[in-house]
């Protein structure tokens, strides 16, 4: 099973990057971040790598990080969902989106991806909202506080800091985090808390 591949980028096109390999020339399909990454550079890079095998056909499929690759298996474990339709997906979207699609049942923009219908959205959906925790940040400090017993909040920020919880962070800095938001006055609807929420953990405002 190949894991990685290491060498010079020596074509690419929207959906395809040929990696050289002591004098080889390998194949990957890729995602659109990936290769906005690698494309034109002249230093050997390294693509993570899943090798699907068909009767009538093999198929290697390259990541620039293992978050991408990693939500990729995920993506193709779902009922319905191809490696086509995964890479359509994580191009559409990127991997850090697509967690926050699932957060918060977006599966309209899910449905942006092209060859992916309303039914695959959902199915993505409800088969990954338990798991995309494994896609989340693993270093987020936890606070000793929490602030859910400080003070009530609405069903609003109750849903957004639940989908910053998905994300990766701690109740404790999610929960502050949605309230400052609410507090700024920039904020109202699930997905304004979700988005300040996100800057302000950020440091960007």
């Amino acid at each position: 099973m190949l894991y990685s591949l290491t060498g010079e980028v020596v074509y690419t096109d929207s959906e395809i990057a040929v990696i050289s390999c002591s004098g080889i020339g390998f194949e990957c399909h890729t995602t659109l971040n990936t290769l906005k990454r690698i494309a034109g550079s002249k230093e050997k890079v390294t693509l993570l790598t899943y090798l699907a095998v068909r009767e009538d056909a093999v198929t290697l499929y390259g990541f620039y990080d293992k978050s991408e690759l990693d939500c990729f298996k995920l993506l193709i474990g779902v009922s319905g969902v191809g490696p086509k339709a995964a890479m359509s997906i994580l191009s559409e979207l990127g991997v850090d989106r697509l967690v926050l699609c699932i957060a918060t049942d977006d599966s309209k923009s899910i449905r942006r991806a092209p060859n992916v219908g309303a039914k695959t959205a959902q199915r993505v959906i409800l088969e990954l909202k338990d798991k995309i925790g494994s896609l989340a940040p693993a270093d987020r400090e936890s606070m000793t506080v929490d602030p859910y017993e400080e003070e009530s909040v609405g069903d609003e920020q109750s849903q957004a800091a639940e989908a910053l919880v998905s994300l990766g962070y701690s109740r404790g800095e999610a929960a502050a985090a949605i309230r400052s938001a609410a507090r700024s006055g920039k904020g109202s609807t699930v997905e304004e808390l979700i988005r300040e929420g996100l800057k302000m953990m950020a440091g960007q405002v």
